[in-house]
C-alpha cells in the first residue's frame, strides 16, 4: 500500500508533465485486458509463492535481447497491448512490482521515449491505485490499518518525490530514442538479476 501510494504520486505527477506525448489509444487497450484481470483476482485474492514470482520477473528481461524476429511484443499491436494490461495487472496484484515486466511491451515499439514514459507514467498509475484497494481493503477489513506508516509520512515524502520525478522528466528531455531503448534495456537487466537473486533465496537455493 506504501509503494502504492508513493509510486501514484510519482507517476500521475510524471503523466502531467508529459500529458502530451501520452498514447491513449495504447492506454485504452491496456485497460481491456487489466480490468477483469483485477476483478478476478480480487475476489480469489491469490497470492502465489513469490520466490517463484521473483524469479519469472527476474527472467522475463531475457526477452528483450532476442532479436526481433524471434519476439517482439509491442503496444501499439492491439492484442499485444490487451496481454500487456493482463499480465501488468496480474504481476502487480500478486507480487506487488511489475514495472520492469511492462518494458517488454514498450522497448520494441516504433514510439519516442517521451510516448513510452508517459503512456508507461498512466499505466502504473492506474496499475498502482489498483494494488491500494487490492491490499488495502483486507487491512480495513482486519484491522490491521494502523501497521501502515503515520498520515504524516505521507505528506512529507511528496515533495522529495515531485522533485524526482521533475528532476528525471527534465534529464529526459536531452535524451535520444535510441540511447534510451538500449539503456533501459541494460537497467531492466540489472534488475532482473536482482530479482533472481531474490528468488533464489526465497526458493533457498543459496
Amino acid at each position: 500500500v506504501v509503494h502504492g501510494a508513493v509510486q501514484s504520486v510519482s507517476n500521475s505527477f510524471r503523466a502531467f508533465l508529459l500529458r502530451e506525448h501520452v498514447r491513449w489509444d495504447v492506454l485504452a487497450h491496456i485497460a481491456i485486458g487489466a480490468v477483469p484481470v483485477f476483478f478476478a483476482l480480487f475476489f480469489l485474492h491469490y497470492i502465489p509463492n513469490k520466490g517463484v514470482l521473483f524469479l519469472v520477473l527476474g527472467l522475463l528481461p531475457v526477452l528483450l535481447w532476442l532479436p526481433r524476429t524471434w519476439i517482439r511484443f509491442d503496444a501499439q499491436r492491439r492484442r499485444d497491448a490487451v496481454l500487456c494490461g493482463f499480465f501488468l495487472t496480474g504481476l502487480n496484484l500478486m507480487a506487488g512490482v511489475a514495472g520492469p515486466a511492462l518494458d517488454l511491451f514498450f522497448i520494441k515499439t516504433d514510439m519516442s521515449h517521451k510516448q513510452i514514459v508517459a503512456t508507461k507514467a498512466i499505466t502504473m498509475f492506474a496499475s498502482h491505485l489498483m494494488k491500494i484497494v487490492y491490499f488495502g481493503l483486507p487491512m480495513l477489513r482486519s484491522g490491521t490499518i494502523s501497521h501502515l506508516p503515520p498520515w504524516w509520512f505521507f505528506i512529507a515524502v511528496v515533495p522529495f518525490i515531485l522533485a524526482g520525478t521533475f528532476t528525471g522528466t527534465r534529464i529526459l528531455h536531452y535524451l535520444k530514442d535510441d540511447g534510451f531503448k538500449s539503456t533501459t534495456k541494460y537497467l531492466v537487466s540489472a534488475i532482473g538479476v536482482v530479482y533472481v537473486w531474490r528468488a533464489a533465496g526465497l526458493l533457498g537455493w543459496l
